[in-house]
């Protein structure tokens, strides 16, 4: 029986949402994709002149699993700041895992905790505002709101 389905999100274009009730701890999908380092994810999204936000997943030995080679429904898995899954790396693997119980035609949603280098501009923090609209919104999908100078 199939689990979830990607369709239109009313926080940001295609989300996952839950067919049928998970529970609290549930392993829901694997983040599948192409793994491949920082460098070759950067050159092949100018190459094919993908801009803003991208299917990529960093992982903790500085690579990144490129959800749009390969990649399965957990690349339409939008951020919340309250979210009701969680991603778990193990061996150079992410596991969606549920964090409480979702109900059928709940949206699933992780924490982004995203990371720029440099200054972190107007123009910048705006490309990564939250839509989530938690009523504990922290208003960024950025792992931290603080001011580079």
């Amino acid at each position: 029986m199939k689990r979830i389905a990607v369709r239109r999100s009313g926080v940001h274009g295609r989300g996952v949402f839950a067919l049928c009730p998970i529970r609290e701890g549930e392993l829901i999908l694997e983040y599948a994709g192409t793994v491949m380092s920082w460098k070759q994810a950067i050159t092949r999204n100018r190459r094919f002149g993908i801009e803003g936000h991208t299917f990529l997943f960093g992982l903790s030995d500085g690579r990144v699993i490129d959800g749009s080679l390969g990649g399965n429904s957990a690349r339409w898995l939008n951020h919340a700041c309250v979210a009701n899954c969680e991603a778990v790396e193990s061996d150079g693997r992410v596991h969606i895992y549920a964090i409480s119980d979702i109900k059928p035609g709940e949206e699933l949603f992780i924490t982004y905790g995203l990371s720029v280098e440099g200054r972190l501009s107007a123009a910048v923090r705006a490309q990564y505002d939250c839509r989530c609209g938690h009523h504990r919104c922290r208003g960024t999908m950025l792992a931290s709101t603080r001011r580079s100078t």
